[in-house]
């Protein structure tokens, strides 16, 4: 139950350059229903990315069922439908933002819920890899859950709580994708490699009907429907905090995932026991994302309560700093620590990402570049492991953490200067 105070509070931030009587059709029904959103959203994004992600550890098994044989083939084709998801989803991203901002917040994540609920079930009944790949490429044209919940939390919370509860959401996100690859490896010697999908499509469809019954999305004002026409990139009155939010989204993924061609490789190096690597390498893989959910929601109060930019900056040049003693570990143990203390300090990213966009973009814009910011983040998941394995290729395997910690670190620069020129936008 919110309180008066926070009934009393939300108002000003929310509704300061509208006039009286379209603060009172909107933002009432923000304030009643923007925690339950919130609940709703953090299960459902956690069901949804659990199901995308349990099929990591059988991906290749379930390959070979489809007819694929041939080691290099498996594996190649492995990585082709794995990343279709994400192809299509970075494509399409900015348009569902759009729709979103026109036609409403809520009708997005039911549309999404039930088309990944529906594409994930057609996935268990796959009967060559062309079907596999197609499917997953529906999947990511068709899904978006995760991050159209982001832009409902961004755009139904009030402001001086959206970075706290934007961290909780980014929480059980980050949970469904520890949680799903552990899943995947647990569920199909029980139910089959197909039931799993099924069972995943269930759990989908499961957080559809909790999405149509309980989010309660609030009206929008009247000046967004005659708005709507200009919204997108034309409608920022400043870009530049903008650009300034996608380049650091896309650095936050890059340095995720830039170690991940080289883990297993590198962690061989550190642990003598060859039967211990790939669970180290598992271990360290899952490190950062565990730091991020125990942090998430404590670094959003934070940024709340200081300033955003402040918190942005201090990751990157915290994450810049953790990443140089990574390439110079002697024991697996150091690196999966080193890792964890890399994802708290990243904690606080995503969700201040979104809520500084969410503060210099228009109410009838604001789906529009958070969908930019989407396909910014899957940009750094693909740059990732492609200049991670080229420089550990190239240059060796402690060049990756070098080198990413000097891209993090000109990604703090580069923020601060906006600061300089946007402090006040940036701060929310």
């Amino acid at each position: 139950m919110t309180s008066r105070a926070d009934r009393s509070a939300a108002v000003p931030h929310d509704t300061a350059d509208a006039p009286p009587s379209t603060a009172t059709v909107t933002e009432a029904p923000v304030v009643q229903h923007w925690q339950r959103n919130l609940a709703v959203c953090v299960v459902g994004s956690f069901t949804t990315l659990v199901a995308m992600t349990l099929m990591l550890p059988f991906l290749p098994l379930y390959v070979e069922e489809l007819g694929v044989h041939g080691h290099a083939a498996i594996v190649q084709w492995s990585g082709i439908a794995y990343s279709a998801t994400f192809f299509t989803a970075a494509l399409v991203a900015p348009v569902w933002g759009r729709l979103g901002d026109r036609y409403g917040r809520k009708p997005m994540l039911v549309r999404a819920s039930l088309g990944m609920a529906i594409t994930m079930s057609l996935i268990g009944m796959s009967r060559n890899i062309w079907q596999l790949v197609a499917l997953r490429l529906l999947a990511g044209f068709a899904g978006g859950y995760s991050s159209g919940s982001t832009i409902l939390v961004a755009t139904q919370t009030p402001r001086h709580r959206s970075a706290w509860a934007l961290g909780v959401l980014s929480s059980g996100i980050m949970a469904g994708n520890l949680i799903g690859p552990l899943l995947g490896g647990a569920l199909p010697p029980l139910i089959g490699l197909r039931g799993t999908f099924w069972v995943a499509g269930a759990a989908i469809f499961a957080a559809f009907i909790a999405t149509c019954v309980f989010v309660k999305e609030a009206p929008r004002p009247v000046r967004a429907a005659k708005e709507q026409q200009s919204g997108g990139w034309s409608a920022l009155p400043d870009k530049r905090p903008i650009v300034a939010m996608l380049v650091t989204g896309t650095l936050l993924m890059l340095a995720n995932m830039s170690i991940e061609p080289i883990i297993t490789v590198y962690v061989a190096t550190l642990v003598h026991d060859p039967a211990r690597v790939t669970f180290v390498a598992g271990l360290a893989m899952s490190a950062a994302a565990l730091g991020s959910i125990v942090a998430a929601s404590r670094v959003g109060r934070l940024a709340d309560r200081i300033g955003h930019a402040k918190v942005i900056v201090g990751a990157l040049a915290l994450c810049a700093v953790l990443l140089v003693p990574q390439a110079f570990v002697s024991a697996g143990w150091q690196l999966v620590a080193l890792r964890f203390l890399m994802g708290v300090s990243l904690a606080g990213l995503l969700p201040c990402i979104a809520t500084v966009i969410r503060h210099n973009a228009p109410d009838h814009a604001a789906g529009s570049v958070l969908g930019y910011s989407v396909s910014a983040q899957f940009a750094g998941q693909v740059l990732g492991p492609l200049i991670g394995g080229f420089i550990g290729g190239h240059f060796g395997m402690r060049a990756v953490f070098l080198g990413t910690s000097l891209l993090m670190l000109a990604g703090a620069g580069y923020t601060w200067r906006a600061v300089g020129f946007g402090q006040r936008n940036l701060h929310g």
